[in-house]
């Protein structure tokens, strides 16, 4: 009887490493991802009681030769923004991500997401897939409407 009960405790114990196992805490996602194509790479980072994302490298930093961007070579700024006093800052070492809270199961939510790109505000959310996998949703309105970007470590 003796054996039984302590057999018990032990799958009982390993069981809930495994569930234990599966869910990452709120800091898995800190450090540095690549996006999904490869041109660039942010920190996701703590600010306050929240996580924040900066871009630390992109694949092309200056506006290539021909560029109607911007003057080619020149550092690459953030010239579709709608505030006017923001169009001369440069995308590389941008905060576009912001206000990202941990709601627990691998998951954060609540954040906002700013694509330089478009000169657009989006809402977003983020899930842990595996130590190595990151899923970025942009979306407006409701989750349904948007996009999933899959980043790497």
């Amino acid at each position: 009887m003796k054996k039984q009960t302590v057999f018990a405790m032990m799958t009982l114990l390993l069981a809930a490493m495994a569930v234990n196992a599966g869910a990452a805490g709120p800091e898995e996602i800190l450090g540095i991802w690549s996006t999904e194509k490869d041109e660039a790479k942010v920190e996701i980072f703590k600010c306050a009681d929240k996580y924040c994302g900066r871009i630390v490298w992109l694949k092309d930093q200056n506006y290539p030769p021909g560029s109607k961007e911007g003057t080619p070579g020149t550092p690459k700024i953030d010239h579709k923004n709608p505030e006017p006093s923001l169009r001369s800052r440069p995308v590389m070492g941008l905060q576009f991500m912001s206000d990202f809270a941990y709601i627990g199961n691998n998951a954060w939510k609540g954040g906002r997401l700013y694509d330089p790109e478009k000169g657009k505000t989006y809402s977003g959310k983020m899930t842990l897939i595996s130590p190595t996998q990151l899923d970025l949703r942009g979306f407006i309105g409701i989750s349904l409407l948007g996009r999933t970007s899959k980043w790497t470590r």
